[in-house]
């Protein structure tokens, strides 16, 4: 896959960029030191999610997936089976799903939700991860398997 060029914020265009993970971490995980360290956090949040084989929707936004040098952390929004329970996980899968404890571990920002409760449909509530602080629009992508 070949990633649109960032707008004049830095941003991908809005919309909702499918592409794998390798894919990702060779377009956004390079240039910087702060960036590879980045996209290795990235590939370890990834696995430990798809090692629970109830993963729908994964998605990447915020600095990571921006033009910017160096990247605050990772921000992902994923989307579980609804018959995914956080609760029988343990180790560093259990860390994964609680949001405070997972900012701590890993560095990055996770927030999920059953697909049951994705308001307004699983779509939509990818979508709505393309509005920033300010009320505009960026890009964003979705990790395909």
């Amino acid at each position: 896959m070949s990633f649109p060029k960032f707008n004049a914020e830095g941003d991908l265009p809005v919309g909702v960029h499918r592409a794998s993970l390798q894919e990702v971490v060779e377009h956004f995980g390079r240039g910087t030191a702060k960036r590879l360290q980045m996209a290795r956090r990235l590939e370890r949040i990834y696995n430990i999610v798809s090692a629970t084989g109830k993963v729908s929707h994964f998605i990447i936004f915020g600095s990571f997936v921006t033009n910017k040098p160096e990247p605050n952390d990772v921000d992902i929004f994923i989307i579980m089976e609804d018959d995914f329970d956080a609760s029988t996980l343990v180790g560093e899968a259990q860390i994964l799903f609680d949001h405070l404890q997972c900012q701590a571990h890993f560095g990055a920002s996770v927030f999920w939700v059953r697909r049951i409760a994705a308001l307004g449909g699983e779509q939509s509530a990818i979508e709505d991860w393309q509005i920033k602080r300010d009320g505009s629009k960026r890009g964003i992508v979705e990790v395909i398997s």
